[in-house]
């Protein structure tokens, strides 16, 4: 099982593991491509248990509650992206020359003669909106497309299903990377590089080099961020086809071969005749919503990618108009008193609160959650001269106090420590009570959610509900 096509999959051993998002659909192609199917699955609770019925009913051999041994005459291992790489059922594969692929690079393999082409996104942070903005301007330009991936379509559906594309907007996380060897893609952008899962990849040097597997074989454009050298660095290292460029996006007045902002215009020096003299307008930052710097950052990263795919500049214009962001990203809530009250619930990792900060002047924050691991000094010292005051919840939030102790002894901080359902309300109360007229309270965690929340959307729902109780 080599690099190209697998033609005949007839009686072929495949071992999958992990059911969930990727592991059911993986089965289930590769049984009706006449694949003899196991699955192993780490679990065995009810919900493992549904999903084995269903495989079972389709012939799949499913084994719950032992996701470590490598079943009998297996040939080729699919792999959940989540499945950390030092797991035993890997150990056990290489000793026994098994490949392992993950669910993108089987979606890779499985494509048709004359398929779609793959515009790739990757990064620490703005992965999802990238791609959807990216998808909002392809459709703009009158192109059959769709975003997939990591954002939760599937792309073996979108690879197998009876749909026509003429392009995809794929959003690639780094497990995904990890395991897809082969991907080559049109176009890639890696969008940003901040310490993240590194309990997954080990060190921040395999984070990156897993992030910079997008950039192999790319054909048109290596798309990265002038403000941030290790992406700059990802594409050096790159072994890229003949004449393929490395484009880059930047906040300020690009360069020859970049994209940047110009009195308020997004402007592309990358795609135009006699890039050293000219530049095509493309759209206006307003056209950007919301126009925090992050996020026109993504919007240059988008066209970036759509122009290296030969996009006229009004489908940019008005594909980036017609874009409507998720929620939990930067969501203004309501005005009370002159305060603006904003659920950025989506900010999970300092990296992404950072740049929630920073589009911002002056900000009551409210912050705290499951660190993960990670350290607040950086983020803290950045935003120090923005703090009006801070709101700490969660788990971790002694971290986050100790950094501001550290970098912003000034900053009047309140401790939430309750974590039952009105710990949110009783936050935004304290919050409301620093904030002045002109203030930001930003709901922007630096942490993941699950000590207190479902979710992230949870989180922001209840921060949305307590501004609207204020407000009442």
């Amino acid at each position: 099982m080599g690099s190209g096509q697998v033609t005949d999959w007839q009686g072929k051993h495949v071992t999958v593991a992990g059911l969930g998002v990727s592991g059911v659909p993986a089965a289930k192609a590769l049984r009706g491509l006449g694949a003899k199917v196991t699955v192993v699955n780490d679990g065995d609770d009810a919900r493992a248990r549904e999903q084995a019925a269903e495989l079972e009913a389709l012939g799949v051999t499913v084994r719950l509650g032992d996701g470590d041994t490598l079943p009998d005459g297996t040939e080729l291992i699919v792999t959940a992206p989540g499945w950390k790489p030092d797991k035993p059922l890997f150990a056990a594969a290489d000793a026994a020359g098994v490949p392992v692929w993950g669910d993108v690079e089987l979606a890779w393999r499985l494509r048709k003669p004359g398929a779609a082409d793959w515009l790739a996104v990757t990064g620490t942070n703005g992965k999802t909106t990238t791609v959807q903005m990216l998808a909002s301007i392809l459709e703009a330009a009158g192109l059959r497309t769709a975003a997939v991936g990591n954002i939760g379509v599937s792309l073996l559906d979108a690879v197998l299903g009876d749909e026509e594309y003429d392009v995809l907007a794929v959003e690639l996380s780094s497990y995904q990377l990890h395991w897809a060897p082969s991907l080559r893609a049109h176009s890639a952008a890696v969008l940003n590089l901040a310490p993240d899962h590194l309990d997954w990849h080990g060190s921040m040097e395999a984070y990156a080099k897993d992030k910079g597997r997008v950039y192999e074989g790319n054909r048109i454009a290596c798309v990265y961020n002038t403000a941030d050298k290790a992406t700059e660095d990802l594409v050096r290292e790159a072994d890229v086809e003949e004449g393929c460029r490395a484009v880059g996006f930047t906040l300020g007045t690009p360069g020859p071969s970049q994209l940047g902002v110009v009195e308020g215009i997004l402007v592309d020096r990358a795609f135009v005749e006699n890039r050293h003299k000219n530049a095509q307008e493309l759209a206006e930052v307003a056209d950007v919503k919301p126009a925090a710097p992050h996020n026109i950052a993504n919007a240059l990263a988008a066209a970036a990618l759509a122009r290296a795919y030969g996009v006229p500049a009004s489908a940019v214009r008005d594909g980036l108009r017609a874009f409507t962001p998720d929620a939990h990203r930067i969501a203004h809530v309501a005005d009370l008193d002159g305060v603006a009250y904003v659920d950025d619930s989506k900010a999970t990792n300092t990296h992404a609160a950072q740049a929630s900060l920073a589009a911002y002047d002056s900000v009551v924050w409210i912050a705290g959650g499951l660190a993960k691991g990670a350290t607040f000094d950086e983020l803290v010292a950045d935003a120090a001269k923005r703090l009006r005051g801070a709101v700490l919840i969660g788990r971790d939030r002694e971290l986050i106090r100790e950094a501001l102790a550290r970098h912003a002894p000034e900053v009047p901080v309140v401790d939430v420590g309750r974590t039952d359902t009105g710990a949110m309300l009783e936050a935004v109360q304290e919050a409301r009570r620093l904030a002045r007229p002109g203030d930001t309270v930003l709901l922007a965690p630096a942490c993941a959610s699950m000590d207190m929340f479902a979710n992230y959307n949870k989180r922001g729902d209840a921060f949305a509900q307590a501004v609207r109780e204020l407000g009442a």
